[in-house]
């Protein structure tokens, strides 16, 4: 983009035949990008919402969706907004089969904690057995 700020640089990404072109500003004011929480990858929100990539792709290039491009050894992908993206969700994909991968996507990490969980009071009992028996009687 020409004008574009001297503390911008620009990044390609070509995925699934689109190619999307960005300015991304090195500027550090923009709270909700850092906040924990607050963003997610294309890959994340393929698998929490059921969008596929084109989805994903259609929505950046409709401008419903900001993104930065992060990059880990050389390969780029999308970090999206949990707001934006759930937005998206609310009001271009609510239909029944998107809602139910939804559930079970959030099903499944609701599964995943409750077995972290176990695994951690299981070990928290242990422990607390072995300092049980080590009190006088």
């Amino acid at each position: 983009m020409p004008g574009a700020c001297s503390g911008a640089r620009r990044a390609s990404v070509r995925s699934a035949g689109h190619h999307v072109e960005s300015v991304i500003s090195l500027t550090y004011g923009d709270e909700e990008w850092r906040r924990k929480g607050a963003t997610l990858s294309d890959k994340s929100a393929r698998k929490e919402f059921g969008l596929t990539q084109e989805e994903i792709l259609e929505a950046i290039d409709a401008g419903k969706l900001s993104y930065r491009i992060g990059v880990i050894h050389g390969n780029p992908w999308f970090r999206l907004l949990r707001r934006e993206v759930e937005e998206l969700m609310n009001s271009t994909y609510n239909d029944k089969h998107h809602r139910e991968k939804r559930a079970r996507a959030e099903l499944a990490r609701v599964d995943r904690e409750l077995r972290q969980l176990r695994a951690q009071v299981a070990m928290l009992e242990e422990q607390r057995a072995k300092l049980v028996a080590e009190l006088p009687g």
